[in-house]
């Protein structure tokens, strides 16, 4: 059977954990050039397709980068619904079959549509990864973002977390949602302006859990809160219909020098990035602003994630 991995929901707080450890493991492995250089004998000759239709800094290059220190091949096709048969009018199942057709042993696949990657999944004879989808998910950036709250934390129960800025089409804040609610005694704080605040579709399922949540509209409510991690995320202006900003919204959902402040002493502050100026970049030099640490994760993991697809997780 092909290990597709399409969303959050189908990992277990055990998976998310094996991950967890798989991902420390290569951390380690990658500090030290002979060991890099065995590791490149792990998966020789296995073909990885990268699949891009939206743009992307580090998901590509982190997957990239992680199956050429597993000693893979990679072919990409970048801007993919520019350059690719979909400018045509080719289904994504078309897609899917025709492509893992070349014996290509995954396909890392970035879509616009929310679904994208599990209908690429569908006639695939590989292992297809959803890097993003549309206001959908990103479930390889949840596991990354939970290796880096477990690495920081040395656990994940109790943790309570601030997921702020764009929640309605952010896809990451929707993924490590459902990913924390299948620990103990978490608790979650949404804040994000009216038009921006989570789906129901989310809301309904964490309800189903243990997860404590509570909600606010503006920043400055958030610290009368205690909390371990502010998450903080851009507003999605690509996939925004009809909903509109005032520019009092922008401003206060700009997080400053000032506002870290007023962080609980151990508090981090992470982001999935790019920035776009909803972090002032003086924050950047701060110890508790981790979000260069997190993006660094994004390695290690998704080795751990392409072994796992391939062959799973030691």
């Amino acid at each position: 059977m092909l290990r597709h991995i399409l969303a959050s929901d189908q990992f277990s707080r055990k998976d998310i954990e094996r991950f967890c450890r798989r991902a420390a493991q290569y951390k380690a492995l990658l500090k030290n050039k002979t060991s890099r250089l065995k590791l490149q004998k792990t998966f020789p000759g296995r073909l990885m397709q990268s699949l891009f239709f939206e743009p992307s800094t580090r998901t590509d290059l982190s997957f990239r980068a992680a199956a050429h220190h597993l000693g893979m091949t990679v072919h990409q096709v970048a801007n993919a619904k520019e350059f690719s048969s979909a400018v045509k009018g080719e289904r994504p199942e078309h897609t899917g079959r025709v492509i893992s057709g070349y014996y290509s042993d995954v396909i890392v696949v970035r879509h616009h549509e929310e679904g994208g990657p599990a209908k690429i999944a569908e006639r695939s004879l590989a292992p297809v990864i959803n890097a993003g989808d549309g206001g959908g998910e990103h479930p390889t950036q949840m596991l990354l973002d939970m290796f880096t709250i477990q690495e920081r934390f040395k656990k994940i129960d109790g943790i309570r977390v601030v997921l702020a800025g764009d929640l309605k089409y952010g896809r990451t804040t929707r993924s490590l949602a459902i990913a924390l609610s299948k620990f103990n005694n978490v608790e979650l704080i949404f804040v994000a302006p009216k038009v921006l605040e989570m789906k129901k579709d989310i809301i309904e399922r964490l309800k189903e859990t243990s997860v404590r949540i509570t909600k606010f509209e503006k920043m400055e409510e958030v610290f009368q809160c205690p909390f371990d991690v502010w998450y903080h995320t851009r507003v999605q202006k690509e996939r925004l219909k009809n909903e509109k900003l005032t520019k009092e919204d922008q401003k206060t959902f700009t997080i400053t020098t000032e506002h870290l402040k007023r962080f609980p002493k151990k508090a981090i502050l992470m982001h999935p990035l790019p920035i776009a100026g909803e972090i002032t970049e003086e924050v950047d030099h701060d110890p508790r602003a981790i979000y260069f640490t997190q993006s660094d994760n994004g390695l290690p993991m998704r080795m751990a994630i392409l072994e796992w697809v391939l062959r799973g997780v030691q």
